[in-house]
């Protein structure tokens, strides 16, 4: 069974597993621990005490930023990622964000489709923002904001 909740420390391990997987230029473990220590919102999938996904995003002046969600390859197409980023919504409205922004890269079409979906628009372009194995690559800039 398929459980959803807070990322703590001891899960690192797990989700560096799928970041190295599934990014070309995966984040570190620090930088996950950092975003557990100053109190980010990071949630993990958990099935059978297996991590196969993770969100997180971090809140201030009522906009609230999605830095990274990731579902383990294997269990991609099965609306886990629409679920991590309804729940990531959910509490970003819940600890008062306004509206939501995250960068997309352009390539990911996947992603993006889903972003559209949920209600995300573009409202910028960030040319050369990502790293990619042949130089660089643009990311999108979406923002969904809440109706009050």
């Amino acid at each position: 069974m398929i459980k959803l909740r807070e990322m703590r420390q001891e899960d690192i391990e797990g989700v560096m597993r799928i970041e190295q997987v599934v990014c070309d230029f995966p984040w570190t473990s620090t930088i996950y621990s950092d975003c557990i220590k100053v109190g980010y919102s990071c949630w993990v999938f958990e099935d059978e005490e297996e991590i196969i996904g993770y969100g997180l995003f971090s809140l201030g002046a009522n906009e609230a930023h999605i830095l990274n969600l990731c579902i383990q390859p294997e269990r991609q197409r099965q609306g886990l990622g629409r679920r991590m980023l309804e729940h990531l919504l959910s509490e970003a409205k819940k600890l008062g964000a306004v509206s939501v922004y995250l960068e997309v890269r352009a390539s990911n079409h996947g992603a993006f489709d889903l972003y559209q979906k949920i209600g995300f628009s573009v409202i910028g372009h960030r040319k050369d923002y990502y790293p990619a194995l042949d130089g660089r690559e643009d990311a999108l800039v979406l923002e969904i904001v809440f109706i009050a």
